[in-house]
């Protein structure tokens, strides 16, 4: 166990694991905190100066935060070269086409952010306005094009392996297009939007609660709850896509994320339980029969694919998805929850900022949907394994024949934590700052 521990291949994906995720938060804010800055800043158009003060500001923050997104992506893009060059080696042709559109989306995005950052007051207020679609627009399309890489590495496709080990007849659009495609990228694009809505709402919840109860904050708290609120509904039905796509392209993932060990029919959901996978039975769990069955094939009967279907070495750490699972949902039911309560109350034409209890609800929203959202890559990442490109090239196949990968690592660490409190240094110097109304545009 030590030795595994110690080993370069798991420094490689650990180094993987970190700076995935910390980028992830930060991309998350970058396709979704746009969209919020559009529309506070189209409503300030017949010369609103509350939500243009809002639309200021919120951009200030998305400067830092897109500087940010572009070194720790920088960062990922080396990293695939350096630390896994067995994967890039074999299969860049096949799945390197949305990388490339995903650079032609990120420097669009670029440009227009320049644009739109030193034009306030310099432009005409619509045609300020209209810079801000393009950066919402590439910011959707690079999350949508490099998060199809990641569904092909779930469900390879577009290419064919003849007499020899390298792909042939490659086709990198049906590669880029492959059956995970469009249930996975809508589930990220989602979750993008729920974390942004939330983040800004929980912020501007506490901000509320400690009396600062100005039109500003106001009317900044309810726009990212209608974000986070309308995106949580759609999230839950994406999310039964892509079980049914899991449970048909990557069974032993399916059945590590329920804990399910032997194949079965009217297979139970397990809610909460610890696995025990020496034995193969889960402890602790609350059962639903049927359920995992229909969640699967949308039949109550229908049969499930138990992990004793598959050799040890090839499933999934199951206790480590299994949970992540279980966070993810469990999370995701809570910002439903709170969803529906917001929706009740604009029903009932009462003010949100009127429930005291609501906005203490609200608080912890915006981290639940940042652990919602991480949870989700866990099970995405770690139910794949040992395969980085599912059924044809394990993760151990694809690692870098260099040692010495640790020191990296931790240097790597140092460097993010100067990113990382370097930008929330800003972010927290910009929250200070006095809010500026003018009297006119």
């Amino acid at each position: 166990m030590l030795a595994e521990l110690s080993s370069d291949l798991f420094a490689a994906r650990t180094q993987m694991a970190f700076t995935l995720g910390s980028h992830i938060i930060i991309a998350c804010f970058g396709v979704g905190l746009p969209i919020l800055m559009s529309i506070a800043e189209y409503l300030s158009l017949r010369g609103d100066e509350v939500w243009r003060s809002i639309a200021t500001r919120w951009s200030r923050a998305f400067a830092v935060l897109f500087a940010i997104g572009a070194v720790s992506g920088t960062v990922l893009s080396f990293e695939l070269g350096l630390l896994w060059p067995g994967f890039m080696g074999k299969w860049g042709e096949v799945i390197g086409l949305p990388f490339a559109l995903e650079g032609f989306a990120f420097f669009i995005e670029a440009i227009f952010a320049g644009i739109y950052l030193y034009g306030w007051d310099k432009l005409p207020p619509r045609v300020h306005w209209l810079t801000s679609i393009p950066i919402a627009v590439s910011g959707f399309l690079s999350a949508w094009f490099v998060v199809t890489a990641n569904a092909w590495m779930n469900a390879p496709a577009g290419f064919m392996i003849a007499k020899g080990p390298e792909p042939v007849n490659i086709d990198p659009f049906a590669a880029m297009f492959n059956a995970a495609t469009w249930a996975q990228t809508t589930h990220m694009i989602l979750a993008a939007y729920i974390v942004s809505g939330f983040s800004v709402a929980s912020y501007y919840g506490f901000q509320w609660l400690r009396g600062n109860r100005t039109e500003y904050i106001r009317r900044a708290m309810l726009l990212g709850l209608w974000l986070g609120c309308l995106a949580t509904p759609l999230q839950l039905l994406s999310g039964d896509w892509c079980s049914k796509v899991v449970a048909d392209l990557q069974p032993a993932k399916f059945a590590a994320m329920e804990a399910t060990f032997e194949t079965q029919k009217y297979a139970p959901l397990h809610i909460g339980g610890i696995p025990d996978e020496s034995r193969g039975t889960v402890s602790y769990a609350i059962s639903i029969p049927g359920l995992l069955s229909f969640m699967a094939h949308g039949d109550f009967s229908a049969e499930v694919t138990g992990l004793n279907e598959f050799k040890p070495e090839d499933r999934p750490p199951v206790a480590i998805v299994h949970v992540a699972f279980q966070i993810m949902v469990g999370l995701g039911v809570y910002l439903f929850f709170l969803s529906a309560w917001f929706v009740l109350i604009r029903w009932r034409k009462r003010a949100v900022t009127d429930s005291q209890r609501f906005i203490l609800c609200l608080i912890p929203a915006g981290v639940a949907a940042v652990i919602a959202m991480e949870a989700g890559w866990v099970v995405t990442e770690v139910g794949r394994q040992p395969w980085i490109v599912q059924g044809h090239m394990r993760t151990s196949e694809a690692v870098t024949g260099a040692t010495g990968l640790w020191p990296i690592f931790f240097v790597t660490l140092a460097i993010y934590a100067v990113l990382f409190v370097g930008g929330i240094v800003s972010l927290r110097y910009l929250a200070r700052q006095p809010v500026e109304i003018k009297g006119g545009r």
